[in-house]
């Protein structure tokens, strides 16, 4: 009796495995490229997934795509703005790997007109505009500190920069060397130095002090 028993063990032993050896299908690289079916261009970060599984990949910015799958494997293609794709990996490659190029079709999507309104009706809204008060604005604001006026008192109350002030000294050194050795120029015929006496002429400055 236990001869037979260890035969019936190993007929069935074997039989089991060769279920398994039969059942087990091949694995394989899976590389390709998803381009658009109209002009065949690269459609970036595709999810490519197994149908039934949690296991894929997602396309890089050329669309090209590359992982592990198994032979017979239904693969399901989504992309933003693409109808949807699928593909079964053919059986019996000779090979362990298998390149395709995958076309996607753009997809249209219509959305319905929704106009967006402040106000109930058109009578509320003529009542709010006929009594709106507009206040200072930051653009009203800018524009009254940008005036001429503003900007003239803000240069003279601003002092020399770096560069105002070596022009400055630049100048009174050439003059001083003009004048070395000599007399001093008259400004009576110097219409620069005319203009600045009538200016503090004008404000007041050779008025007595009481």
């Amino acid at each position: 009796m236990r001869p037979l028993h260890l035969l019936l063990c190993l007929l069935l032993l074997t039989g089991v495995h060769a279920q398994n050896t039969a059942t087990q299908r091949e694995l394989l690289q899976f590389s390709g490229v998803v381009v658009t079916g109209d002009s065949l261009d690269p459609v970036p970060f595709t999810s490519i997934l197994i149908k039934g599984s949690y296991r894929g990949t997602v396309s890089d910015v050329y669309g090209y795509f590359s992982f592990v799958a198994e032979e017979g494997d239904t693969l399901q293609f989504a992309a933003v703005g693409f109808k949807r794709g699928s593909f079964v990996i053919p059986s019996d490659l000779p090979d362990n790997k298998y390149s395709m190029i995958h076309q996607l079709y753009p997809d249209t999507i219509m959305l319905g007109e929704h106009q967006v309104s402040p106000w109930p009706s058109k009578e509320q809204f003529a009542d709010a505009f006929l009594n709106l008060e507009l206040k200072e604005d930051d653009y009203l604001r800018a524009m009254r500190n940008l005036s001429p006026a503003q900007m003239i008192q803000h240069m003279e109350d601003m002092p020399p920069d770096a560069a105002g002030s070596y022009q400055s000294l630049a100048m009174l050194n050439q003059t001083q060397l003009y004048q070395q050795g000599g007399m001093p120029t008259i400004n009576l015929m110097n219409p620069i130095a005319w203009a600045q006496f009538l200016q503090a002429w004008r404000s007041g400055a050779y008025k007595k002090k009481k």
